[in-house]
């Protein structure tokens, strides 16, 4: 990512509401996005463009069903739209690419990740202001449609777009480790999903050895965010050792340690050494 493209991220992460497909889609100059090709505007077209077609698809699919449609009819018109028409879904192998994670990328490929998939469905129902809203489930991002503090239905993009009753939201729950309760339907938002989406980015890297540069732009973005662990200071000073700036990663540790001095003085000492050996490494 440009020096530009990380001013507008982080510029944009911290404005008064911030716009969670911009936040995505600038994630894509990390990886095969160039502003040098027009500038940042020109290469974000091609997915502003899939959007507008998508939203236009999606209207087109309310004006025929004519009647003010309940959040079951909304959710099933968002499906035959999105999941039908344009065919945008998960499906087989996507947990294995990166590209599942990078929201121009599952708008060209028209597949990804649970989260992606449903980060489309929010967009395009924001630009017809339709009541849909990111919830965050463990382990398997849906949607709700509807009124989060009234009528909602909860809808899971990645499989189609099918209601998913309560009992379903609670063995998925379940099966993220967490019991099923009111403030995990509540409306995710949107620095929290964009939080999210980085830390799957982060995770596919982390499994992978080879692609250190990846999670470390996915933790050096998680940072620009208002919002965000505070352990992610002393992952990316690893990275930043495991990629070779050994000077940075042992400044960036020594620093840390410093904050842990008050509260976990064993664990600072730790890092300190850590921080020592990462600058033995330039001899």
């Amino acid at each position: 990512m440009t020096e530009d493209s990380r001013e507008r991220f982080a510029a944009e992460a911290r404005g008064e509401t911030p716009d969670l497909a911009l936040l995505c889609l600038l994630m894509g100059f990390e990886t095969d996005l160039d502003p040098a090709d027009g500038g940042i505007e020109a290469c974000l077209a091609p997915a502003r463009h899939a959007l507008d077609r998508l939203a236009a698809l999606t209207a087109t699919a309310f004006r025929t069903a004519g009647a003010q449609a309940s959040p079951a009819e909304t959710a099933a018109l968002l499906a035959g739209a999105l999941a039908g028409s344009a065919d945008l879904r998960g499906g087989p192998g996507v947990y294995k690419r990166l590209e599942s994670s990078l929201l121009h990328q599952v708008l060209r490929r028209g597949r990804g990740l649970p989260i992606t998939v449903s980060i489309v469905w929010i967009t395009v129902a924001r630009m017809l202001d339709l009541p849909v809203h990111g919830v965050a489930l463990p382990g398997h991002f849906v949607v709700g449609v509807g009124d989060p503090d009234g009528d909602f239905v909860l809808a899971d993009p990645f499989h189609g777009g099918r209601v998913l009753s309560l009992e379903e939201a609670g063995a998925i729950a379940e099966e993220g480790g967490y019991p099923l309760d009111a403030a995990l339907l509540r409306p995710a938002e949107p620095l929290d999903i964009v939080l999210r989406v980085l830390g799957n980015i982060r995770a596919w890297a982390a499994a992978r050895p080879e692609q250190a540069l990846t999670q470390l732009w996915a933790a050096e973005l998680s940072l620009l965010l208002p919002r965000h662990p505070a352990q992610l200071r002393l992952e990316r000073a690893e990275l930043l050792v495991k990629t070779g700036r050994f000077v940075e990663g042992a400044v960036e540790m020594e620093s840390y340690a410093e904050i842990l001095d008050a509260f976990d003085p064993e664990s600072a000492k730790r890092v300190r050494l850590d921080a020592r050996a990462a600058r033995y490494r330039l001899n």
